[in-house]
């Protein structure tokens, strides 16, 4: 498996992103196309608004369903981490970091997860900057 850096930690779902959502856009096209061209315009324009329809719902659900218990999940992974390292509870500032912060620092391995933590609320340093100052980068190749 590839080592995983801040440059390539970005994921595709193949039938998602290079199946799916290709052939929606094709179909979507054509609608459009034959919508301008054809005598049933009123026909194709109802399925054109169709499709741009199923993208927004593919992509809204897609999107609210993975990230929201993701969210969750990593949360509670730097809550554990924390508490493995410190015996302290993480709840007691976390309302002081943001999102952003939080999903980064999932990356950072033990040795430097309190010092960039340290760091992200002193300086609120934002997500991107927290990710950039990982030395050894702690892979996640199971996210979403």
């Amino acid at each position: 498996m590839k080592i995983q850096t801040y440059y390539n930690h970005i994921r595709f779902y193949t039938p998602h992103h290079f199946v799916y959502y290709p052939v929606l856009t094709v179909f979507l096209v054509f609608s459009i196309y034959f919508a301008f061209t054809t005598n049933d315009c009123l026909i194709w324009s109802f399925i054109s608004v169709v499709f741009v329809f199923l993208f927004f719902l593919a992509y809204m659900l897609r999107q609210h369903y993975a990230l929201i218990l993701q969210n969750r999940i990593v949360r509670l992974e730097l809550r554990y981490r924390y508490f493995t390292l410190t015996e302290k509870r993480l709840e007691e500032f976390e309302h002081k970091l943001t999102d952003d912060q939080i999903f980064a620092l999932r990356f950072a391995p033990d040795d430097e997860i309190l010092p960039l933590l340290e760091d992200a609320l002193k300086n609120n340093l934002s997500g991107n900057a927290i990710k950039k100052a990982i030395i050894h980068w702690r892979a996640d190749y199971n996210r979403v």
